[in-house]
């Protein structure tokens, strides 16, 4: 294992970094057919597993989707809550179903992230258990979005699906819990800006708008 204790980054690599930050996207639109090299794949992970998590509790799992009849029925569980969505959503219904919600069917490699049963961890987290637990995977899960980025990989997270039936299909044991499928391949071109923007769904507010100082209420000067 390399030690990265000493690493110094130059002002170059900073800026790279950030350039990367601002590069990723949530991608729906995948080159069927592609295929991701296991090697990168493998770096993809352990760029994940070297995620922070509140006490090291590591409490994520990493399923990969190879059966294409399980590709396939979990492709229906998110169409079904597609549509569940878009009743949801009233008399925006018409404009949600014609967006582009996932690419499922079309990316090399499908990938179902959970959370693993609760294994106790109290360091950290005794006031906010689940939270804590969800918050250490979700920085698994960005970890693998920018590196997936910086291999010119696209990576998109679907949420659309109902946990207890994604878990049974997938043979979860009792306490685990799916958060996110993430849909992983090569892409034709990485979209210009965020997809719900483009498609102007909705519009990303400015940084102002969610920093305060000594409280809610009080914008940061």
């Amino acid at each position: 294992m390399t030690d990265h204790a000493d690493a110094v980054f130059t002002p170059h690599d900073q800026q790279r970094f950030y350039d990367l930050v601002a590069a990723r996207r949530d991608m729906r639109h995948f080159i069927a057919g592609a295929t991701v090299d296991e090697a990168v794949l493998l770096r993809l992970l352990r760029a994940a597993h070297a995620a922070p998590s509140v006490g090291l509790m590591q409490p994520w799992r990493f399923i990969r989707i190879a059966d294409p009849a399980m590709r396939e029925d979990i492709a229906a569980l998110v169409e079904a809550e597609r549509q569940r969505t878009a009743l949801a959503l009233g008399e925006r219904d018409a404009e949600f179903l014609r967006l582009k919600v996932e690419g499922v069917r079309e990316c090399a490699e499908l990938l179902v992230v959970a959370l693993a049963p609760d294994d106790g961890t109290v360091f950290g987290r005794r006031t906010m258990p689940r939270e804590m637990a969800l918050c250490s995977a979700a920085c698994a899960v960005q970890n693998l979005w920018l590196a997936a980025r910086a291999e010119n990989l696209g990576m998109g997270w679907v949420s659309m699906f109902a946990p207890e039936a994604l878990a049974a299909r997938l043979r979860m044991p009792p306490g685990a819990q799916p958060i996110a499928i993430l849909c992983l391949g090569p892409v034709r071109a990485f979209y210009p800006a965020p997809m719900l923007e483009i498609e102007n769904w909705r519009h990303g507010r400015p940084l102002a708008a969610f920093v305060a100082t000594d409280g809610w209420d009080t914008p940061a000067s």
